[in-house]
């Protein structure tokens, strides 16, 4: 089978490391549960931040976020390698920015993901990534992001949510914690 995977707050618990990492370039002590009821995908807004600082704020920190010890969500990469050793193609579609794309490649192999760059897709707006999943014909895909979730249509791809806060209008097959990803799979 073909499967896809999203990275940021799908394999990687991207969003709270930066949350943690805000609060200590801010001198902020905001709490875990304020994060954890953010409805949104930007999280600017716990730290009293405009849209416009918010911005700021992350695109000066992308490197600290994207590249220093954000922590792969627990059975993540155990699953990822049990698919690969189990024969499963397996694609990596993320948005991040082209200017990433190769340091994330590199850091998602140096943390034991089966990448291989002929199936690292990197660097596109939400609707790129859509046309790639839906010429890839994967069997299941897995994205935390409603954008893009809602507007993978008219392609036999099984979509799955990965359950965060601000995803819980989507009413799709949702996974609450990568132990559970044997049941998504028929």
């Amino acid at each position: 089978m073909k499967f896809g995977f999203d990275i940021d707050d799908t394999l990687i618990n991207l969003r709270e490391h930066a949350f943690h990492l805000y609060n200590k370039k801010l001198v902020k002590e905001v709490g875990i549960e304020v994060f954890r009821a953010l409805k949104t995908v930007e999280i600017h807004e716990a730290f009293g931040l405009t849209a416009e600082q918010g911005s700021h704020m992350w695109s000066s920190s992308l490197d600290d976020i994207y590249f220093t010890d954000c922590p792969v969500f627990e059975f993540a990469l155990e699953t990822l390698q049990q698919l690969e050793a189990d024969g499963h193609e397996i694609y990596f579609i993320t948005s991040r920015p082209k200017q990433y794309c190769e340091r994330t490649r590199e850091w998602m192999k140096e943390k034991g993901f089966p990448v291989k760059d002929e199936q690292f897709y990197c660097g596109m707006q939400d609707n790129e990534k859509i046309d790639t999943i839906k010429s890839l014909q994967l069997d299941y895909y897995f994205d935390d992001k409603p954008a893009v979730l809602l507007t993978i249509q008219d392609v036999h791809t099984k979509t799955v949510v990965i359950n965060q806060s601000y995803n819980q209008d989507v009413n799709l097959p949702r996974l609450f914690s990568w132990s559970d990803f044997k049941s998504f799979i028929k």
